[in-house]
């Protein structure tokens, strides 16, 4: 109810339509943050209550109760612009606003991954040296950097070479699928030797920090968790972040209309960044408590889920309305979609650059903090003057 009257707001004072538009995104991001919060600690209670892993945790059940805006806007921006095509253009393939609408799923998502990678860390660094004075540097674990940071490269990699293409076809979906499944497997196993480990040593399990309760509207209200409420939870939560995401999706197309520039280049800024807001409030809790490598596990994890889960499921929903044809990645004009090329370069390069900060000493610091920043401001930049025609790719 409250991002309708925010959008609806938006829609009657024309003077000043971009000031609520963004208002009305700053409701969405808070929304978000409120409905991931407590699906995160129920998935926290998952995790602990089998015996989880904190960086395995970060990276999968963390990941997903994070990432559900990025995936709930791409199957909504494929939705929405495919209402708009024509019945007949539909059957000859050519509608470029559809392959826009899909370019706009691949932006958010695409831009919600360099947030994650460049931003997440740097805020969860910035608010260790406040919180921790006398141990201001967060360590990243080898593992997570072995494990996650390359198999996120692996993804990456096959996303760039699939993007490449002139189209998209459904079963590259199912090849994203079989990476995340792939590596599933590999946090199981991961897992089970962690919790090996813990029977070997004979080491007790530590029961005391179990959440007994999740969390609603800023702490006003709890609900206490256990089998059947977790569950509950989880179900409440992933229909309320959907509600969210088509306000977003909305509010994302209307701000481009009144800029008069591509969705592109609004998703790939501002649908990325508040989609990605429960993924920043869910690492600087974890380094909070001390869960470094939860913090930034669940950045990796994050990214693997956007690229494989959330580049696939909008593409089968595409491909599946479509009749299963191939989708094309270029706009109504026959050119690519503007900003597709330098996305891909730019997704590249600076998730390349941010494991070199990360991997020197292992560790992250105010210092580096500020030079991520940098980076993101490039990208920023890159958005603005793409948008502005400056550059043209």
């Amino acid at each position: 109810m409250l991002i309708a009257i925010a959008v609806g707001v938006a829609a009657q004072f024309a003077g000043f339509s971009l000031v609520a538009m963004f208002c009305a995104a700053a409701v969405i991001s808070i929304v978000l943050w409120q409905v991931c919060d407590p699906f995160a600690e129920a998935a926290q209670w998952i995790g602990k209550r089998y015996h989880i892993p904190g960086s395995v945790r970060g990276a999968t059940l963390d990941a997903v109760a994070s990432s559900m805006p990025e995936l709930f806007a791409g199957i909504f921006f494929v939705v929405v612009a495919l209402q708009g095509v024509d019945p007949e253009a539909m059957k000859s393939g050519h509608h470029g606003a559809g392959a826009e609408g899909y370019g706009s799923a691949i932006a958010t998502t695409a831009g919600s991954a360099i947030y994650n990678m460049i931003l997440i860390p740097a805020c969860v660094a910035l608010v260790v040296a406040v919180k921790r004075p006398k141990n201001p540097i967060v360590t990243v674990e080898k593992e997570v950097l072995h494990r996650d940071g390359i198999w996120f490269m692996v993804c990456e990699l096959v996303l760039l070479v699939f993007l490449w293409q002139p189209v998209m076809y459904w079963w590259m979906g199912v090849v994203f699928l079989g990476l995340y499944v792939i590596y599933l497997v590999w946090l199981w196993r991961d897992a089970g030797r962690f919790r090996a480990e813990k029977k070997e040593s004979s080491e007790v399990e530590d029961w005391s920090d179990l959440p007994e309760k999740a969390s609603i509207l800023f702490n006003f209200g709890h609900v206490p968790l256990n089998r059947i409420t977790v569950w509950l939870v989880i179900g409440t939560s992933t229909v309320l972040a959907a509600a969210a995401c088509y306000f977003l999706v909305e509010v994302t197309v209307e701000t481009a209309v009144l800029l008069k520039i591509p969705t592109f280049f609004v998703a790939v800024i501002l649908a990325a960044a508040v989609s990605s807001v429960p993924d920043t409030f869910l690492s600087i809790g974890a380094a909070s408590r001390g869960d470094d490598s939860g913090a930034v596990s669940n950045a990796f994890g994050s990214n693997i889920f956007d690229i494989c889960i959330c580049m696939s499921i909008p593409l089968f929903v595409y491909s599946w309305i479509d009749g299963w044809k191939p989708v094309s990645m270029l706009g109504a004009d026959g050119e690519p979609i503007p900003g597709i090329l330098g996305l891909r370069i730019l997704l590249w390069v600076l998730t390349f650059l941010t494991l070199v900060i990360m991997w020197h000493k292992r560790s992250l610091s105010r210092g580096k903090a500020i030079v991520l920043i940098g980076l993101y401001l490039l990208f920023v930049a890159y958005a603005v003057l793409g948008s502005l025609g400056v550059i043209n790719v």
